[in-house]
């Protein structure tokens, strides 16, 4: 499974936080799955870590290769298809995630409640 982790359960997981779904946890560390953090979730902490709103890692990017975390970098056809979904959800950041999910048929793990208005593959986290 490929699993594109939204940022706050990548914090989860980075910090320990109890907070994170087992079921989560569990789909993360199981050596059959694929993990992606997109360059918008890079994106989103480091505009929050610049504002001091966020306590993350500042070595990110050696963080997510010492998890054997992957990167998805934004392309113009991610771009597209985030501009042209409903508005079901404000946040730019988040669209993207969900147009990625979308495009690349990426399994989206987030406890967003706005994510089940999209037609894109969740992680079960209940």
């Amino acid at each position: 499974m490929s699993l594109l982790l939204d940022t706050h359960i990548l914090l989860w997981w980075l910090s320990d936080d109890p907070l994170l779904p087992l079921a989560a946890r569990n789909a993360i560390a199981s050596p059959e799955s694929e993990v992606v953090v997109s360059a918008a979730t890079a994106w989103e902490i480091a505009i929050k870590q610049a504002g001091g709103r966020l306590e993350a890692p500042d070595d990110l990017l050696d963080t997510l290769k010492a998890n054997d975390f992957d990167t998805l970098p934004i392309t113009a056809a991610h771009a597209l298809i985030a501009g042209g979904l409903p508005p079901h959800h404000a946040d730019p950041l988040d669209r993207m995630l969900i147009a990625q999910a979308s495009v690349e048929s990426l399994t989206l793990v987030s406890v967003d409640s706005r994510f089940p208005q999209y037609d894109v593959e969740l992680l079960p986290l209940g």
